[in-house]
């Protein structure tokens, strides 16, 4: 498989078509290369074989060459109550009742690379998010006019504002790591193998297999959560078109009690209807007015002062 460099699929703020060759001009006048595999990439969470031990956070943030951050007791084990500018991988430790006392659900929380994703839709500024036609969706801080429009079109709350820098930040799976042929630095970290990372169809097909193995063991609520899916819409609804991260989850019926998945995921309705339709119809309006200003000029001439009136003054 090769791991030349990927063609860009979508460029935020981008009128015109995207450049060839994953390459496209910064703010700053440089060009960035986005690197990566060929097909369609894709990372497997398994929910039911994660220990908690973070080792992927400590990884994502070594790797990605952030200091370590003070933590915040919550009465959980959980590192913080959730994700960071400067700590993009969480895993979430939620206390759930059932009807044989007490379960204890562990989720690595982070950006989920989504299909149709939120943040590109909703952002203003050009080429501040890029995504490659192998599903990375990728910042670019050199870009970002830090309007935070990104925050508010994401529906699972993981780009995150630094007060310091005015910029945005978030996973964006390790998209050097790839592009060189190697794997997530949580990835190569995790020592229970809840982690895997391959392509697409490899990795809907590894969680498959998983969750017939649960059903053989009794759990019969297990499956996939891959929101918007169109093989899995029936038991994984969505409007982002799927993800590039998905889960097998033990209790597929109910993920918000997986710390807050959204059981439904899309787009906010106005910011579709702000870069969409309203976003057309202020241009109409803009042109309207501009016709109007010329076909009174055309029809009434300048306005010209009276001069009797002007000595008066």
């Amino acid at each position: 498989m090769s791991n030349g460099n990927l063609e860009i699929k979508a460029i935020s703020g981008h009128a015109g078509g995207t450049p060839g060759g994953g390459e496209y001009r910064q703010a700053d006048g440089t060009t960035r290369i986005g690197a990566s595999r060929d097909y369609d990439v894709c990372k497997l969470i398994d929910t039911t074989t994660c220990i908690g031990c973070k080792a992927c956070e400590v990884a994502c943030v070594e790797w990605n060459g952030y200091e370590f951050r003070e933590t915040t007791f919550d009465n959980t084990y959980q590192t913080m109550p959730e994700t960071a500018w400067n700590f993009w991988n969480l895993i979430k430790f939620n206390e759930v009742e059932t009807d044989g006392g007490l379960q204890w659900l562990m989720r690595k929380d982070q950006c989920m690379h989504c299909e149709e994703p939120g943040c590109l839709i909703a952002c203003p500024a050009d080429g501040a998010i890029v995504q490659y036609t192998n599903g990375i969706v990728d910042f670019n801080q050199a870009n970002c006019i830090g309007c935070q429009y990104c925050v508010t079109g994401c529906p699972f709350n993981i780009p995150k504002f630094n007060d310091a820098t005015k910029k945005v930040y978030k996973c964006t799976l390790c998209s050097d790591r790839v592009g060189a042929g190697l794997e997530p630095a949580c990835i190569k970290s995790c020592p229970t193998g809840c982690l895997h990372f391959g392509s697409k169809e490899d990795m809907k097909f590894e969680a498959m297999k998983r969750i017939d193995q649960l059903h053989a063991n009794g759990h019969a609520n297990a499956g996939i959560y891959n929101p918007g899916d169109p093989d899995q819409k029936a038991t994984s609804p969505g409007s982002i078109g799927g993800t590039h991260v998905i889960y097998v989850l033990g209790d597929a019926r109910d993920p918000e009690k997986y710390g807050g998945l959204p059981a439904s995921p899309s787009v906010p309705i106005f910011v579709k209807l702000w870069k969409g339709p309203l976003k057309w119809l202020g241009g109409i309006g803009m042109v309207a007015g501009v016709f109007g200003v010329f076909m009174h000029y055309i029809r009434f001439g300048p306005k010209e002062v009276d001069k009797a009136e002007e000595v008066k003054r």
